[in-house]
């Protein structure tokens, strides 16, 4: 017998983790957004971003809710677009653009986990909006990939390079 010929994962990430309200983790502080590229610097149109942070105060213990479902009916409870949850979801549209509503997070970074097509493993890396040791120890180049540009007064852009010559620097937490 010959064996499975093994297969990339995906793309399913947009047909059953994404919620409704999911790119919106609070309505009144920044908004972020971006593209995720592949190695040529393509967009990925069929990735999944998680994002997790903490509060304006830096407590890490969000309100529950961002994905609390109703027992009976199976719809979302609990996001009203008031509580913080510190916790979002986001697909990538067909040019690999993305969009996340927040606040500015107390410890001064954001968390993000990256999913897309051919990856075996999601990937880690973060967001810097206020300088941090960490940015200290990377060298110019690589630092750069972890802040985002000021757009506006409340507005940033962050792009995510899979591969590459700008590729984003990744975190292994393990």
């Amino acid at each position: 017998m010959k064996p499975t010929p093994s297969q990339t994962v995906g793309p399913f990430y947009g047909y059953a983790l994404p919620f409704p309200g999911g790119s919106d983790i609070a309505l009144d502080g920044i908004t972020i957004h971006g593209r995720v590229h592949d190695g040529a610097g393509a967009p990925v149109p069929d990735s999944l971003l998680e994002f997790w942070q903490a509060d304006p105060a830096g407590r890490l213990t969000g309100a529950p809710g961002s994905m609390r479902r109703d027992p009976v009916t199976g719809e979302t409870v609990g996001r009203h677009g008031v509580d913080f949850t510190g916790f979002g979801r986001v697909t990538t549209d067909a040019d690999g653009h993305w969009t996340l509503r927040t606040r500015v997070p107390g410890n001064g970074y954001i968390s993000v986990c990256v999913f897309a097509r051919g990856l075996l493993h999601h990937l880690f890396t973060r967001i810097y909006l206020r300088p941090d040791a960490f940015l200290d120890s990377l060298p110019a180049h690589r630092r750069q990939t972890l802040l985002p540009t000021r757009e506006g007064d409340t507005t940033y852009r962050f792009d995510v390079h899979l591969q590459g010559e700008k590729e984003t620097v990744f975190l292994d937490f393990g």
